[in-house]
């Protein structure tokens, strides 16, 4: 009978070390997973990267940026139309979107300008 409570105590006992096992792996798939995480500049530079390569148009800087529950959300100003004298040229601010890992997921445009002009809406 003593041997029959060793082997169901021992059994109990290699279950606990199976699920504290388990456990440790999920909680450094988890570490993994947030580690991988990218850091708000390879975010920026990767989805100028992204914008350019989709649009065929030159993403020349990032007025604003924010990380969201699904994401980042970012707007980039673009050269549409290069002109001469350059203040004639036409620009465009997009709106960005990225998913957690830094991939774009879709983008459009919001407004188009000319780039020696200044905002009349006051801050946009």
């Amino acid at each position: 009978m003593s041997n029959t409570n060793n082997t169901s105590e021992s059994q109990g006992s290699q279950g606990s070390q199976q699920s504290s096992q388990q456990s440790q792996k999920t909680q450094k798939a988890q570490q993994s997973q947030e580690s991988r995480r990218p850091r708000p500049m390879e975010v920026l530079r990767e989805a100028r990267a992204q914008l350019a390569e989709l649009t065929g148009m030159t993403a020349e800087s990032v007025s604003s940026f924010e990380q969201t529950e699904e994401g980042w959300s970012l707007e980039v100003e673009v050269l549409e139309l290069e002109r001469v004298p350059e203040t004639m040229s036409l620009m465009a601010s997009y709106q960005v979107e990225l998913d957690a890992e830094g991939q774009l997921t879709g983008y459009r445009r919001v407004r188009r300008y000319e780039r020696g002009r200044a905002d009349a809406r006051g801050g946009r």
